[in-house]
C-alpha cells in the first residue's frame, strides 16, 4: 500500500532551517548540522539513510526547496536525492508558475500549480505506478521544505510522519510546526545514533 510519508530533519527547538533562509544558502545560517547524519558513517544512520531513499516511488517538494536543490549548488552525480545515495524517483513541485528552465534535466520534474493535494495525488499516481512496475510497495515521499509539510499536515494528507531530530539549538529559523489542528500521533519507531535520533510517527486522521 502506497503511503504520504513526511519526512524532514529538526532542530531540538524545532527548525528545519537556521536563520535567513535562501537559495545561496538553503539551510540557512547553521542549519547543515540538521543534516549530519545523513552524511554520516554511523551504520543505522546509512540504513535509514538508504531504506528512506529505496521506498520513495514519488517525492514532493516546494518550489523553495527545487529553487536549492536545482540552482548552482544544489544536487550534482554524486549527491542528490538521499544525500549520498543517488535516488531518481518521480519529484513533484508545488509552484504557482514552473520554472522557465530546469538545470537538473536527467531527473523526471513534474510541476503543479493548483495546490498540495493536486500535487500528492500526482505523486500518489507515479508512486502507485512505480510499485506496480517494481513490483514492491513504495510510497509518496514529502521532503519539504517546512511550509510543504506543515501545510500537507494540516489538510491531513500525511501518513507517517518521520522525524530526523538532531542534537543542535538554532535558535531561530524556518519553524516545522506554526499552530493549527491539535494532532494524534502514535509512535512507531525509535532509532538513536550519534548524530540524530530517527523518529517514526503514524499521523491519526
Amino acid at each position: 500500500m502506497t503511503r504520504t510519508i513526511a519526512d524532514i530533519s529538526v532542530s531540538l527547538d524545532g527548525f528545519v532551517t537556521g536563520p535567513d533562509p535562501g537559495p545561496d544558502n538553503g539551510l540557512g545560517t547553521g542549519g547543515e548540522a540538521l543534516h549530519t547524519w545523513a552524511f554520516s558513517d554511523d551504520p543505522d544512520d546509512r540504513r535509514v539513510l538508504r531504506e528512506g531513499t529505496a521506498r520513495s516511488g514519488a517525492v514532493v517538494l516546494g518550489r523553495r526547496l527545487f529553487d536549492v536543490v536545482d540552482g548552482p549548488e544544489g544536487w550534482d552525480d554524486t549527491s542528490g536525492y538521499g544525500a549520498g545515495e543517488v535516488g531518481r524517483p518521480a519529484f513533484v513541485v508545488v509552484t504557482s508558475s514552473p520554472p522557465e528552465s530546469v538545470r537538473t534535466t536527467d531527473l523526471d520534474w513534474t510541476f503543479v500549480t493548483t495546490g498540495l493535494p493536486d500535487a500528492v495525488t500526482v505523486a500518489r499516481e507515479r508512486a502507485e505506478a512505480a510499485s506496480s512496475d517494481s513490483g514492491k510497495d513504495l510510497d509518496v515521499v514529502l521532503m519539504g521544505g517546512g511550509a510543504t509539510i506543515g501545510s500537507a499536515l494540516e489538510a491531513g494528507l500525511v501518513d507517517v510522519l518521520a522525524l530526523h531530530l538532531a542534537p543542535v539549538v538554532l535558535g531561530a529559523g524556518t519553524p516545522l510546526f506554526t499552530g493549527g489542528a491539535p494532532r494524534t500521533l502514535v509512535q512507531r519507531g525509535v532509532i538513536p545514533t550519534s548524530t540524530a535520533t530517527h523518529l517514526s510517527y503514524d499521523v491519526l486522521r
